[in-house]
């Protein structure tokens, strides 16, 4: 969900940042599309307003983090198939004075803290990444469906409908950055700005994926049920890249939390207050509501991202559970949330790795990844297939002992 940087010399206080791991009618925004940027990619401009799927305006926007271009682009590609990828980016979280005050800065010597994405960088494109977005693979298999890429530089999971102002935490390198300061969480009217694209734009698709890596995991995973509403029609499937919502319940229910981003849920599928649903609640509750759409997780046994962010929340935003050793507990809540979904959700399956590294849909892992003698390119295709293709080829997938509850050892 971040890039993390080793501070500890910084303070216990930096370690704050994890956190996760989420009208009438007005006229459709101005869209401009670019040349293409390669592949047939073309970015997409949103500069006006627009009446969201849940019938409100929105404009979208970057952080608007001091210094930084507050623009918001796009991407679209035209495939050859009548079917549709909506994929969602990570980029980490943003949601108190200190988490705020140091989003991701390449230029930035090490041991500075950086936390989320506050802007677009200049030279994001879906065509230079691999995975899903390879299209010169024959076993890549949605190489030939249309795609539209949605960006994160709002650090609030694609969640957020909120404008949170923040004290300066002391950025040792950023001299302009004032005492107070603005940043726009506005993720969710970021996605109705592009949904509203891909209804204008995108002819009927026969099937949908609608996937996300790390903080984009969690945006699929609460926001597919909109997507559904585009196309009620279609055979849909979801897949949430490193995003198991093993979280604390202070940080769920906390502003500074959650609560900092004022996040959006789709009424008819999470009709309840946010701050009420637990991080493994979020996605469970979607897959309840949409029992004829396939949602799928992926992770690996000891993410090391994952487990360092649940790590400090634990410290920090606690209690978490009882088990005191955080890597511990963040498997056993993960294999406890991935057991009890798959013997309850007949719509869900999981793909659980052996390893400790953190997203698998836009890198090399993709195709090289194979658990238990099934890879996962093929165990997607099999998701993504006609719901009449041979359907029992999609199931759960776990390394070998990695789904059984290790213990926890007495301190």
């Amino acid at each position: 969900m971040s890039r993390w940087n080793s501070w500890a010399a910084a303070g216990r206080m930096g370690v704050l940042c994890v956190g996760l791991l989420l009208i009438a009618a007005l006229s459709p925004a101005a869209l401009a599309h670019s040349a293409s940027t390669g592949a047939g990619w073309q970015k997409v401009q949103a500069t006006g307003a627009v009446q969201g799927l849940d019938g409100r305006s929105h404009t979208a926007t970057c952080s608007g983090y001091p210094g930084t271009d507050a623009k918001f682009n796009f991407w679209t590609r035209k495939g050859k198939s009548r079917n549709l990828v909506i994929y969602l980016e990570g980029g980490g979280a943003c949601w108190d004075d200190l988490t705020c005050t140091f989003p991701y800065d390449s230029r930035l010597p090490t041991g500075v803290p950086q936390f989320y994405s506050a802007a677009m960088a200049s030279s994001e494109k879906p065509a230079q990444l691999g995975g899903l977005f390879n299209l010169n693979r024959s076993d890549n298999p949605v190489k030939d469906w249309d795609m539209v890429y949605v960006p994160y530089c709002t650090g609030d999971l694609h969640s957020g409908t909120t404008t949170g102002t923040y004290i300066n935490a002391g950025h040792p390198a950023y001299q302009h950055l004032p005492g107070q300061f603005d940043i726009r969480h506005q993720g969710f009217s970021n996605l109705m700005v592009v949904l509203d694209w891909v209804k204008r734009n995108v002819q009927a698709p026969a099937r949908v994926l609608v996937a996300g890596s790390s903080a984009g995991g969690y945006g699929a995973s609460i926001n597919f049920p909109w997507v559904r509403t585009l196309f009620p029609a279609a055979q849909m499937r979801v897949l949430a890249d490193a995003s198991q919502g093993v979280t604390t319940p202070n940080w769920d229910q906390g502003t500074p939390g959650r609560g900092s981003w004022q996040v959006q849920l789709p009424p008819w599928a999470i009709n309840m207050n946010p701050a009420a649903v637990s991080g493994p609640e979020l996605l469970r509750l979607a897959a309840q509501a949409h029992p004829d759409v396939r949602v799928a997780q992926f992770s690996t046994n000891f993410d090391l991202e994952q487990v360092q962010f649940y790590g400090v929340m634990k410290e920090y935003y606690g209690p978490g559970s009882a088990c005191p050793y955080p890597v511990l507990d963040w498997n056993r809540q993960m294999v406890s949330t991935m057991r009890s979904y798959a013997q309850t959700l007949p719509n869900y399956r999981h793909y659980l790795a052996a390893g400790t590294y953190h997203t698998i849909l836009t890198g090399n892992d993709f195709y090289t990844e194979r658990t238990f003698g099934v890879a996962f390119n093929d165990w997607l295709g099999a998701m993504v297939a006609a719901d009449v293709d041979q359907p029992w080829r999609w199931r759960n997938v776990a390394c070998l002992g990695c789904l059984i509850q290790l213990p926890c050892p007495t301190p």
